[in-house]
């Protein structure tokens, strides 16, 4: 991240707190709290490399550190969430602040300014209109992982009409790609500072976004709107293979709606994107069952099934246009919060297939392992962005610690 955006946001926030911490005289009680969690981790990819100078082995450690501060019986808060890792991998050897902002609530309303992280959606498989946040792309491969965003957030909370929060976003943050020796990457290590912007404004485009949602008995439904520079480059390959990718201009409108009925969760996910050099529908939909405590000791399993469509076919970034996603989702709710994820996605049209599986438990009362398996199986050769992964079945173990 630019180290100038960094120290300018930084201040800011630092000011702010400074300024109106002294100013709650009728209620001096300040509560802090501070966690730093401590990550060994080791992927092993067990195929050979298709390309030159990658590496089968990645232990890796990375830090988490986390400081809040509140006042004002809670309606002011100061929040940082930081994050380091050093890998095999030099580009996913990173650092980045994932959250560091303030924020102050009144009855019916939020202000929340500096760098956050905000999470749209439903689905299980994609989400499609999860856009505020880059994704930090090196550091897993489902997209779940985000850098933080430089904003302003309001929120205006309503009984009748929902809620309805407006997003300032003055910086856009660029996608890091794998190393040379990192795998799940292109035949050609990209750069991304190579990676250039259709506005003349580049990072600084002052870009805009709009969420409202609401619930209607059974309906939890939102609606979004973004307009700004796009987080996903838009690729595309000469004749000789090489890789041209800009960051374009985009409006991109999204729905995504939750039903609840009995032991179903009904989802659905959809977006419509439109830019001078590409405009596309996506969606993706299904549902989620759930039996409930099937040991009369708290066992819940989930089973979840999800159809994915995009426009976009074999261009699309995330390799998901014509497929269906199969999983189940099992919680001991025990003490030790045991929790697995199996899943598998399916291409309709062709024999791609991936297969995963993510399983996590405490071990005393600081201790956290996990362990996850991402599998390709059969990768079509056509498949534009999926082909290059091929050979990246990978394993993943993790111990972390909290202090």
């Amino acid at each position: 991240m630019n180290q100038k955006i960094i120290f300018n946001s930084i201040s800011f926030i630092l000011f702010l707190s400074i300024q109106v911490v002294p100013a709650q005289n009728e209620d001096k009680k300040i509560n802090q709290d501070f966690e730093l969690e401590v990550e060994a981790e080791y992927r092993y990819f067990y195929d050979d490399a298709a390309f030159n100078e990658q590496k089968g082995h990645f232990p890796s450690i990375a830090f988490t550190p986390e400081y809040s501060l509140d006042w004002n019986k809670g309606y002011e808060q100061f929040n940082f969430t930081g994050f380091f890792r050093l890998d095999v991998d030099d580009e996913r050897t990173h650092w980045d602040i994932r959250e560091l902002y303030y924020q102050k609530a009144k009855k019916s309303w939020e202000l929340s300014i500096g760098l956050k992280k905000i999470y749209w959606g439903v689905a299980e498989s994609n989400h499609l209109v999860d856009i505020i946040n880059q994704t930090d792309a090196v550091e897993s491969f489902d997209g779940e992982d985000k850098l933080g965003q430089p904003m302003v957030q309001f929120t205006y909370t309503t009984n009748k009409l929902g809620s309805f929060d407006f997003f300032y976003l003055p910086y856009h943050r660029k996608r890091t790609f794998s190393g040379a020796k990192g795998r799940l990457r292109f035949p050609v290590v990209i750069d991304k500072d190579d990676l250039q912007y259709e506005s003349s404004a580049e990072a600084w485009r002052q870009d805009l976004a709009f969420r409202w949602k609401h619930y209607f008995g059974a309906f939890d439904v939102g609606l979004t709107h973004f307009y700004g520079n796009g987080r996903e480059p838009l690729f595309s390959f000469d004749q000789q293979g090489n890789i041209n990718a800009f960051y374009p201009v985009i409006n991109q409108t999204g729905l995504d709606l939750q039903i609840t009925h009995n032991a179903f969760l009904w989802k659905l996910e959809s977006i419509y994107r439109s830019a001078k050099a590409q405009d596309f529908f996506a969606m993706v939909a299904g549902l989620e069952f759930t039996f409930s405590n099937i040991d009369g000791n708290g066992l819940d399993i989930g089973l979840l099934g999800e159809y994915l469509y995009d426009e976009r076919d074999e261009l699309a970034l995330n390799a998901l246009q014509n497929d269906v996603f199969f999983g189940s989702r099992i919680a001991f709710n025990d003490t030790q919060d045991t929790s697995i994820l199996i899943g598998g996605i399916s291409d309709l049209e062709s024999s791609s297939k991936i297969f995963s599986i993510e399983a996590s438990r405490r071990f005393g009362s600081s201790w956290t392992a996990e362990i996850e398996a991402r599998m390709f199986s059969s990768i079509d050769t056509n498949e534009f962005i999926l082909s290059n992964f091929q050979e990246d079945s990978f394993l993943r173990f993790s111990l972390s610690k909290f202090f």
